[in-house]
């Protein structure tokens, strides 16, 4: 280069030096390569733009996986982040290997990751030959401590037998590699093929129940637990010329087979076949070795968590129930989703019972805990609850029963019972449950309830209530608990959603956020009831039952069961009639004891979300504080009870709300002039200022006071 002359781009340069480079952007998930680089990469000599998973498809995963150590120690160390990967062709074979180079940056406020770096080949002998042992044998500590490394991180993450192999027959050893495998199990006196690699569909079929008495490497492994290497096809059809032509097919020039040893017992052989010769020096003999021992306890843990699935899976299917046959005017739905962690069988339960006069009993129920114990005790509770049903007793009997019964199952598991019926274990579990007795030709339900979340109602126009009921103590805390009935009615065309707590508090919510995304979920859904429990579940847990794998994946959460059940809507009758046009109706029904008045609150909640689309904010406190009124009055001036029925009809722009309070005392409600510092007798003046109109009406046994309020617009 002549003086004066100017400087060539670093680009070309780089790219007389063979070297490429790239960049790379977590934030944007995009890996930028030019020319050269992506000729390193396997792909056309031109500069592209790729993304994170199809730069990964030309990398050993193993190496995938080191560079994001490499990565995250450079930026901690404040160094140069430098690492030698192998590239890969389609058919997963090493065509190259190249060194990396980069220096990386972390944006804290994106929380990504910035690298630009260089690429560039490196030259490594053939693996075999002298002159690649020779390679290797320079730096063989540091090349066989890294490899061990990242097999063992490979293999220990890997959580099913075909996750073991596919890793297995990745594992890239430091100056020889395998260019087919095969992992023999033993199953009593014979021979089984777990998997293989390198060989074609079908050629494992001659090994396959081979008796472990044969004159083959494998089974001689298996029979004594020593390993046999084959250096040569003089040396294996010398010492093995009866399976010999097995292995002539192959075309392979050397076999190592070793033992697969968990806790001293031998479980089966691995195979590993090179297309070259290997001398198998003491070096390479140690790192099989210790592969085989990983690739064993990897294939040990991953048989385990199979037979874990397949038993939980055989647990599950046990331990739900089908819901039955077909029950006319109805539909039923149900779905049930283990917690993320541990057995994958927790306490959570529902069922479908029938009881006598054409009548069925929905149940749901969670059993403290996610372990064995919590689902054996489900299931013992389940069992009792049916034989109660079958009895023909009532809910609240049912229920009472159970407790009894639940309570005993503590004790007779080493719960000490001290005085007034306390346990004293720490392992005393409790249980809620909500148990509902339905005629199908009414649609009137029998509730009751031990500790367990309330019923909802999915009305014919989407709006959703939760239907408030008596209830008692959960199940197993006291063995005389009562458990009072609450009436309600499933109107044509409505959805009951029966639930247990997960489905609210999966995702780190609370029983009130959670309902309120559930809620929004029911409103808003238009299809059938199997489509409405899957949308359910998938907005709370994801569409599939397997987890997300990663540092950020720990997220445990609780069992879910749902119940839907659906009543059909009114039909027309005969070929020609026509279907009646029917404005939706919403309908609300609540008692309110005379020991129980907290449930006023109750009533004036469940009236505001029956009126959550009124346009009027003013005719809805109006409609709320003439309800405590009247409510209250009939617990103040009676000894009776109060029924409060809530009614909208009407199309929307036109719609009426009409609420009726009915008590059993024959004594009439009269106005009176209270003074400016009378603290009652406003009810009756207040009805006759805020209702559009109302009225008293006389009953068979007792009266009802009613009054009614005309949508109109908010100005």
């Amino acid at each position: 280069m002549r003086t004066g002359e100017p400087l060539p781009a670093v680009e070309e340069v780089l790219a007389s030096l063979a070297t490429g480079v790239w960049h790379w952007s977590t934030a944007t998930g995009l890996v930028t390569v030019d020319a050269e680089a992506a000729r390193l990469l396997g792909l056309p000599f031109e500069g592209t733009v790729l993304t994170e998973a199809q730069t990964r498809a030309r990398l050993h995963p193993v190496d995938w996986n080191e560079i994001t150590g490499v990565i995250q120690l450079a930026v901690a160390e404040g160094t140069l982040a430098e690492v030698r990967i192998r590239i890969m062709d389609e058919r997963g074979r090493v065509v190259r290997v190249v060194r990396s180079r980069s220096k990386p940056s972390f944006d804290p406020v994106k929380r990504a990751y910035e690298l630009i770096g260089t690429l560039q080949e490196v030259t490594e002998p053939r693996p075999g030959t002298p002159a690649g042992r020779r390679a290797v044998t320079g730096d063989w500590r540091r090349s066989r401590e890294a490899f061990l490394l990242d097999a063992g991180r490979a293999l220990a993450e890997a959580r099913s037998t075909e996750e073991v192999l596919r890793v297995a027959a990745g594992l890239s050893m430091p100056g020889f590699s395998p260019d087919g495998l095969a992992v023999f199990g033993a199953e009593g006196d014979r021979l089984t093929i777990i998997g293989h690699h390198g060989q074609q569909p079908r050629d494992e079929y001659p090994f396959t129940h081979m008796s472990v008495e044969t004159d083959y490497p494998a089974a001689e492994v298996v029979r004594t637990g020593r390993a046999v290497y084959l250096t040569s096809p003089e040396r294996y059809k010398e010492r093995y010329p009866l399976t010999w032509p097995l292995a002539e097919q192959f075309g392979r020039q050397s076999w190592a087979f070793l033992p697969l040893t968990v806790a001293g017992r031998t479980m089966g052989a691995w195979m590993a076949g090179f297309a070259y010769p290997v001398a198998f020096t003491p070096d390479e003999r140690s790192v099989l070795t210790t592969v085989a021992r990983m690739l064993a306890q990897a294939l040990t843990r991953a048989g385990a968590a199979e037979t874990q699935r397949e038993l939980t899976d055989g647990l599950q299917r046990s331990m739900l129930p089908t819901l039955g046959p077909e029950i006319p005017g109805m539909t039923l739905a149900a779905r049930y989703i283990p917690t993320g962690g541990g057995l994958q069988v927790g306490g959570d339960w529902y069922d479908m019972i029938p009881l006598p006069n054409k009548r069925f009993a929905l149940v749901i129920g969670d059993v403290q805990g996610h372990d064995v114990r919590a689902a054996g005790l489900m299931g013992q509770l389940r069992i009792a609850v049916r034989a109660y049903a079958a009895e023909g007793h009532r809910p609240d009997a049912v229920l009472s029963r159970a407790s009894g019964f639940f309570h005993g199952l503590n004790s007779e598991n080493g719960e000490s019972t001290g005085s007034g019926g306390s346990t004293g274990s720490t392992d005393s579990r409790f249980a809620t449950c909500l148990y509902i007795e339905v005629d199908p030709a009414t649609g009137v339900l029998e509730t009751a309830r031990a500790g367990h979340l309330d019923p909802a109602v999915r009305m014919t126009d989407g709006t959703v209530l939760v239907r408030a009921t008596a209830g008692g103590l959960p199940l197993g805390i006291d063995p005389d608990a009562d458990y009072p009935t609450t009436r309600l009615a499933l109107e044509p065309g409505e959805t009951l959603v029966l639930s247990t707590d997960g489905l609210l508090e999966t995702g780190g919510h609370d029983l009130d956020t959670g309902w309120q995304r559930v809620r929004v979920i029911l409103e808003g859904h238009e299809g059938g009831l199997e489509e409405l429990a899957d949308a359910l579940v998938q907005a709370v847990h994801g569409p599939s039952s397997h987890h997300t794998t990663g540092p950020f994946a720990d997220r445990r959460g609780d069992d879910i069961a749902v119940l839907l059940l659906g009543r059909h809507g009114e039909e027309s009758h005969g070929p020609l009639a026509a279907a009646p046009v029917r404005t939706p109706v919403r309908r609300s029904m609540l008692t309110v004891a005379q020991a129980e008045p907290e449930r006023v609150a109750v009533a004036r909640q469940q009236l505001r979300e029956l009126l959550h689309d009124w346009p009027s904010a003013d005719q809805v406190d109006s409609a709320v504080l003439l309800v405590s009124e009247t409510l209250t009055n009939v617990l103040v001036h009676t000894d009776a009870d109060a029924l409060m029925v809530a009614e909208v009809t009407g199309a929307p722009g036109e719609r009426r709300i009409r609420i009726e309070v009915t008590d059993t005392s024959d004594d009439l409600p009269h106005k009176r002039r209270p003074g400016e510092l009378a603290s009652s007798g406003r009810g009756l003046l207040l009805i006759e200022l805020l209702a559009d109109s109302w009225g008293v009406a006389p009953r068979g046994e007792g009266k009802s006071i009613w009054f009614e309020l005309y949508e109109t617009a908010e100005p």
